[in-house]
């Protein structure tokens, strides 16, 4: 199969015809994450540069101190002549005066002026500055000076030093968050490739292994959309499939039949042929009709809403559907006498279930030779609602009752109606609509009436629930 497009490809694709501009994911989310991390590190270098900044300007005054500490004890007090001690190689200018104000000591490249100011200040000579600490002894004044330009160059190399951690860290986080975030993503683009790489009629679920839970419920829910596409596709062969296995023996049937009418000499001869034709059209139009309700009732059972039901009112119209059919067959059509007299309510679709009751009696009226009786009855069963057709026809064979769900399946009876005739859908289209609300299908023999009882049993609705009219 030809690879399809990658993502980045198709959002261009999209934008360039017109379309509203999309984003990635993984992208917006690589970079928010690494403008975080350096921004992170910008603000926690800038904190740890000034910090170390800070602390060596304390380092340095407290080297200055200690310095001045260690000359009170003395120094061999030797003229201040040019070159006479090596604390002229230290970066530190020293001055050290007598009791008297006589200058003791003086460092060679000493700039400063000849007075102190004791602790710590900031002195300015010839734009130099320097940071000077001075103390005072019962023998001499020491004053201990050091230029700020070289003070501050170790102090921001120190202060360097204490960032290149920083610096260096950032980076390979940056690195180490892209793989991890293009890792987390690798299972939803290998679901992406799975779903690019299906064939047009492949509705199998896609494996949810692996996935992240804030993507597990979207492919979950796409499984669930493929069974519901699944299951209208499969009732569209259906139909398709029934219709042409069907459909073929009434259309050719009706082409005799308006042959017949054709060749026809006389009034008589024509009359019949246009009856016969008329109940081959009425049965190939009853053929249809019951092959659009099935496929309705297969494709449409995952997507309709259930609301509450009162069955009551669905036995009343289903009743008031075929009553002219009973009284033109000669059937005694009516209620069970235990009946509740209340709502009976259940979770449901109104027609659907009123099409259900309809084909039962329709099967019932159908099967009951003259003069016959069909009774409908309705009753609670603890959490239950038990809908009943009873006849006084010839029933069907135990071994049989399993099969008169299957599609054309018609049950064969001796003492059955001679004029019943039928497409062996009915029932088929009862077991889908019962499938459809998970109600139960029994059949059995009526102890009523001595034919066949139809049960169907539905989960009761809560007594909160109020029944659709």
């Amino acid at each position: 199969m030809t690879p399809q497009p990658s993502s980045d490809a198709d959002t261009a694709r999209h934008e360039a015809a017109g379309g509203p501009a999309t984003h990635s994911l993984r992208r917006r989310l690589l970079w928010f994450v690494l403008a975080a991390i350096l921004l992170a590190a910008l603000l926690q270098g800038t904190t740890a540069y000034r910090g170390a900044l800070q602390q060596a300007d304390d380092m340095f005054d407290y080297h200055l101190q200690q310095m001045a500490y260690s000359l009170r004890g003395g120094i061999p007090l030797v003229p201040a002549q040019p070159g006479n001690s090596n604390i002229d190689d230290l970066d530190f200018i020293i001055q050290i005066w007598g009791q008297d104000g006589a200058q003791l000591f003086r460092s060679e490249r000493s700039g400063l002026p000849p007075r102190a100011v004791l602790g710590f200040s900031d002195v300015t000579v010839n734009g130099t500055s320097y940071r000077v600490y001075s103390v005072q002894t019962p023998l001499h004044t020491i004053q201990i000076a050091q230029d700020m330009s070289a003070r501050q160059a170790r102090a921001r190399a120190l202060a360097l030093r204490a960032t290149l951690p920083i610096a260096l860290m950032a980076p390979l986080l940056m690195l180490a968050v892209g793989w991890v975030i293009s890792r987390s993503f690798a299972p939803v683009e290998r679901t992406r490739r799975q779903v690019a790489a299906r064939a047009a009629e492949d509705l199998s679920p896609l494996p949810d292994t692996g996935l992240p839970d804030e993507v597990r419920p979207l492919v979950q829910e796409l499984n669930l959309l493929f069974g519901r596409v699944r299951t209208a596709f499969e009732a569209q062969k259906h139909f398709v499939a029934d219709a042409a296995h069907e459909l073929r023996s009434p259309l050719t049937a009706l082409k005799l039949q308006a042959q017949a009418l054709r060749r026809a000499d006389d009034a008589g001869t024509r009359d019949a042929a246009v009856a016969r034709l008329n109940q081959g059209i009425d049965r190939a139009i009853r053929l249809v009709e019951q092959l659009l309700v099935l496929a309705r009732a297969e494709a449409g059972g995952e997507t309709a809403q259930d609301r509450p039901v009162d069955l009551q009112e669905v036995v009343r119209l289903a009743v008031s559907d075929v009553l002219p059919q009973a009284q033109a067959a000669g059937i005694d059509l009516g209620l069970m006498d235990d009946s509740p007299a209340g709502p009976v309510v259940v979770q449901g679709q109104s027609e659907a279930l009123r099409v259900l009751l309809r084909n039962l009696l329709d099967n019932a009226i159908k099967y009951t030779p003259v003069p016959g009786r069909v009774d409908v009855g309705l009753h609670i069963d603890g959490t239950q609602a038990r809908l009943m057709v009873d006849d006084s026809g010839p029933g069907i064979a135990e071994p049989e009752r399993e099969r008169v769900f299957d599609r054309f399946y018609r049950a064969h009876s001796p003492d059955a109606a001679p004029a019943a005739t039928g497409s062996g859908l009915g029932l088929a289209i009862v077991q889908a609509i019962a499938q459809q609300h998970g109600a139960a299908l029994r059949l059995e023999r009526s102890p009523s009436l001595g034919g066949l009882r139809v049960e169907v049993r539905l989960a009761l609705s809560a007594p909160a629930a109020t029944a659709t009219r």
